[in-house]
């Protein structure tokens, strides 16, 4: 008798008759518990069903029944030659973190594609966001102050009692009464000239460029991009394998480019990103002009031209377009909250079909639920109201942090109000680098993007860009505090070098 054998038909191993757990399960765990004791070791050979089976006073389905479940689990392996053996590798080994490093793969970013390179390598711009709000985070809007009550019970309502076509395959081009809402909105609020049908619901700003780019562009084409500007448009053209030229940006907005050539322009006219500025009529009728002379196309991203403080919000670029030149870009993370993932994509009518088609091929569509709750939302009324009451909100959060800045601030960072949006932008004195002061702001628990991050080429002119819509005004004025430390700290390291 094996040793196997002898441990297998021992005392050791009782079965319970009297049990409701199942025979076959007892043995199962009885022989796991042997091999993890090393009882059972490595190689050892287990007996045959029938031998097994006669000394325990079982049938032989209920041995076979234990063995099978053994060597599903990775406990057991057949050999030829050699009948049932313990394995010489055991689960819990092969999933203990020396044998996943053991067994870790050798794949690094070599192996990616080229695409693959260029996605990975952009700037991480969400990661210091994904933590406590603090100040000056940019492009965060106040949680707290957005009406949940009144979500939740929008959101229970529609999951209450679902309409059939958001339990089914959906229209590519996102939930119809949403589309519909959302074309209303915009031919009211920013003179956006669409129908429903021109409307495309999609997972945030970032996605509606990644799929107008990849069905305009061809590698190779050059595109034009906003230089400061929004860097995660830059990092989707050049993973399309399309060319980033940079655009100047003066006091009108970005300049026309003097050169013919490129395919598309990237444009955010009613808030330059990250300067602030509004583009003037003037420039942006040259812009339409180009794009239709040199057969082009411009993608607009009016990413929060909801925020304007003084006078009447300005119209988008797209509502001035009569040659079908513009695609209209949008989202609800600046509006509402970042997690819902939506936004949308207005589309010239020539292109609606292919962009319809194209949908199909490369995600389908997405769950509905949350467009009919953000659908009953402006439909109801809701969305409006809102949007005014962060429009007063932010401006008193603008307002907080230009005085705090005024008292705090001066001779170390000089910061020019704005009519819009959800931060601002301030400047260093010369030789102190932004990043500098960023890493060493972060130490005081305060969050300010570099400037330099958003710029294509180098530039003497260092600045930092301050959100402040997610951040109260106590908040605000201990961070300018934090900030002025931080950058005072900076400038004596400048001088002593």
């Amino acid at each position: 008798m094996t040793k196997s054998t002898s441990l297998l038909v021992s005392p050791s191993l009782h079965l319970d008759r009297s049990s409701s757990v199942p025979l076959s399960t007892q043995l199962y765990a009885g022989i796991r518990k042997a091999i993890l004791r090393k009882d059972l070791r490595a190689g050892m050979r287990v007996p045959a069903t029938r031998f097994l089976a006669q000394h325990l006073g079982v049938s032989r389905n209920t041995v076979a029944s234990a063995y099978e479940q053994l060597t599903a689990e990775g406990y057991l392996e057949g050999r030829m030659g050699s009948g049932t053996v313990v394995s010489g590798t055991l689960p819990e080994e092969f999933l203990s973190p020396k044998q996943m490093a053991q067994h870790a793969p050798t794949a690094t970013s070599g192996s990616l594609s080229d695409r693959g390179r260029r996605l990975a390598g952009g700037m991480d711009l969400l990661r210091p966001q994904l933590a406590t709000p603090r100040a000056f985070i940019a492009g965060e809007p106040d949680l707290a102050a957005f009406p949940f009550q009144i979500w939740s019970r929008l959101l229970a309502r529609r999951w209450q009692n679902p309409l059939h076509n958001m339990l089914s395959n959906a229209d590519p081009a996102g939930y119809k009464p949403l589309r519909e809402a959302i074309a209303g909105y915009l031919r009211v609020t920013r003179s956006v000239r669409c129908e429903a049908d021109q409307v495309f619901v999609v997972n945030g700003s970032q996605q509606a460029i990644d799929i107008t780019v990849r069905l305009l562009t061809d590698p190779g084409d050059t595109v034009l991009v906003e230089d400061p500007g929004y860097s995660g448009a830059r990092t989707a053209f050049e993973a399309a394998g399309a060319k980033p030229e940079p655009l100047d940006v003066d006091d009108c907005g970005a300049c026309v480019p003097a050169l013919p050539g490129a395919r598309v322009a990237f444009l955010t006219p009613s808030h330059q990103y990250p300067l602030g500025i509004t583009m003037g009529l003037e420039r942006r009728q040259e812009f339409l002009k180009w794009a239709e002379h040199n057969d082009a196309w411009i993608l607009e991203d009016d990413y929060d031209g909801e925020y304007r403080y003084r006078g009447r919000p300005q119209p988008a670029l797209q509502g001035m377009d009569h040659a079908g030149r513009v695609f209209y870009i949008g989202t609800f993370s600046k509006t509402l909250f970042p997690a819902l993932r939506l936004g949308y994509l207005v589309v010239p009518p020539s292109l609606v079909d292919a962009f319809w088609r194209a949908r199909i091929n490369i995600d389908g569509h997405f769950p509905i639920l949350e467009q009919a709750v953000v659908a009953d939302f402006i439909s109801e009324g809701h969305f409006g109201q809102h949007i005014r009451r962060m429009r007063i909100l932010y401006q008193e959060r603008q307002t907080a942090l230009l005085e705090a800045a005024r008292d705090e601030l001066k001779g170390l960072l000089r910061i020019p109000p704005c009519d819009s949006g959800m931060h601002l932008v301030g400047w260093l004195p010369a030789g102190v680098k932004d990043t500098d002061v960023a890493d060493r702001a972060k130490q005081y628990g305060v969050y300010v993007r570099p400037l330099s991050w958003q710029r294509m080429r180098p530039s003497d002119k260092q600045g930092l860009v301050l959100g402040f819509a997610a951040t109260t005004s106590d908040e605000i004025h201990r961070g300018v505090r934090s900030l002025a430390r931080a950058i005072t700290e900076c400038m004596a390291t400048v001088r002593a070098r």
